[in-house]
Order: structure tokens, then sequence, then C-alpha cells
């Protein structure tokens, strides 16, 4: 993609090409790159800058509707879209799913179909967060906060896994690259359990960042969307799809970046992620932070992108 529009002052957008964006000063590329789209389907849009090896300086988008010219196949956007068909026939088939935070990514050209479990690991509470506080006590009240409102006719005793007939197993980057490419997901009133005992709606549970709200009694969800860029400390990500959201990672950075080999800013500029945290507000109610789950990495999937 060699042009994006600019949607920072929306009243006078601004198209630019690649090549004049990075001529941009770096303070004008960082308040101008999470508000990019793109210019034929208007999704939004990142920047990657050139890398140390070579590669030149591109728009891109993860958003990019089906018939948009600049929407390029890709093996990854195959995945992708088959990824989004397995999650969608999941919602159809399954009575409920539990998240396997544990599974790791799967080889590119297999096909792992959702299958049947009984009981995963608990969530494992860090006491020693100031701002967000997880003992097994206070999981206890966000998680019967996050019980599905419209739910009155429900059973108010807690759920059980045995309650459910056909229960799936899903690991998260299945989930995310659904949820980039569109699945049903986000919308179903398919139960999700974060552990054994807690369950969600799943259209109370994924939030895209452009929706994020600090909830009431400090309730997790399952955030997801695009990286637009890294600080250049690289201890804040900060999503394309809000530009009053940040999610600090600096106390586990070193652990994040091995997990996912990144290396450089680069790395992470327009990846997909996904993350189970908890939505507050800064001191100062300028801008919201997603936090991560008892800093804990097996809660956090970033899908890069292909080079």
């Amino acid at each position: 993609m060699l042009d994006a529009i600019c949607m920072f002052d929306e009243d006078k957008p601004v198209t630019y090409s690649v090549f004049k964006f990075q001529k941009l000063s770096d303070t004008d590329i960082e308040r101008y790159r999470q508000s990019l789209i793109c210019p034929e389907c208007h999704g939004k849009a990142y920047y990657r800058k050139a890398s140390l090896d070579g590669k030149a300086a591109c728009f891109g988008s993860r958003y990019h509707q089906a018939n948009c010219k600049e929407f390029k196949p890709s093996q990854a956007k195959a995945r992708e879209e088959q990824d989004a068909v397995e999650v969608n026939q999941l919602v159809v088939d399954s009575d409920a799913l539990i998240i396997d935070f544990t599974r790791r990514p799967s080889i590119h050209g297999s096909k792992a179909s959702a299958k049947p479990v009984s009981k995963e690991k608990s969530l494992q509470a860090d006491q020693g967060q100031s701002e967000i506080r997880e003992s097994d006590e206070a999981y206890s009240i966000v998680a019967e906060s996050a019980k599905d409102d419209n739910s009155k006719t429900e059973n108010k005793s807690q759920p059980n896994l045995t309650d459910d007939k056909r229960v799936s197993t899903q690991g998260l980057e299945k989930l995310l690259h659904s949820l980039l490419r569109g699945s049903e997901l986000a919308e179903s009133e398919l139960w999700v359990y974060t552990d054994d005992k807690y369950r969600w709606r799943a259209k109370n549970l994924f939030v895209n960042f452009a929706d994020a709200e600090p909830t009431e009694n400090g309730a997790p969800r399952m955030y997801w969307g695009t990286v637009s860029h890294i600080d250049k400390a690289m201890q804040w990500l900060n999503p394309s799809d809000s530009r009053d959201v940040g999610i600090p990672i600096e106390e586990f950075q070193t652990s994040l970046f091995n997990r996912f080999n990144i290396k450089d800013r680069r790395d992470i500029e327009g990846a997909g992620i996904i993350l189970f945290g908890k939505c507050f507000w800064n001191k100062d109610k300028t801008r919201k932070i997603i936090q991560l789950w008892g800093k804990d990495i097996s809660r956090v999937f970033i899908s890069k992108l292909d080079d």
C-alpha cells in the first residue's frame, strides 16, 4: 500500500504517499500514525518504518475489505481466513468454549480442530499489583459482574463446565485471527470460559480496543485489535484502533519479546494482538490503560506481519 489517508484532523484529511510520510519529523509520524486509513476501503491502516536490513517503509492494513483493491492475498491472510471459518463453525457447533492460554502457535499449514476438554488451569493471580487486585476474592467479584446483563433467566448458581454438553477449546492465535477477519465470535451468545469456573458471554468478553472502557469492579476482558506502534523505549504498545488507549509492557518486556521474537520497533508495527486484561483510567483520566492480567504473558498473543 503506497498511500494512506491521515484522519488526524477529520475535517481536513490528508493523503500521504509512503515516501512523503517517512520524510515527516519523528514527532509528526508518532502523532499521525494512529490516524491512518486505507484510501480505498477506509479500513484502519498502519505505517512500518524502513528496516535496518533494507526493507522499505510501507503502509498496510489488517482491516481491508475483501473486495478492496489494496487487499493482497498471502499465505498469512489465507491462514487467517481459515481460522475465521473454523471459529465461526465452533460458534455454531459448541455450547461453550474454553480459552486454552497454554496452546502454542500452530505450525503453518496445519489444521487443528477444536476438541472437547474437561478442565483447565485456574487463573494464577499476582497479588503484588497495587492497581489491579487479583486475589481469589477480587476475581470472584469481577467474574460475577461479568455475567450477561441480558440473562436474567440464567441460573445464578456458580457455572460449571459440566452444565455444557458441547465444550470446545481454542487458543489465542486462532481466536485473534478470526476476530481480525470479522468472525461472529465477538457478537455471539456463546459461553466462554477463561478458566475452569468463570464464564462470560462472548459478546461481553471480546472487546476491540476502539470500544475499550474501564469496567465496573475491575472486571477483565479479552481486548484485541492491531498495534500501531511502540514507543521509543519499547515500554508501551499503542493500538491502531484508538488514540487514547495504551498497553504497558515494561515489567514483562524481556519475556514478551523473547516469546514473540521482537527485536526492533518495526517487528511489532501493524501486528495483531489479543490479551486478557483490565482497563482503567490513568491518574489524569486522559488515557485508558489496559494492563495484562497478572503480568502473565501466556494471556497475550501477538500475530506479527509477514516480512
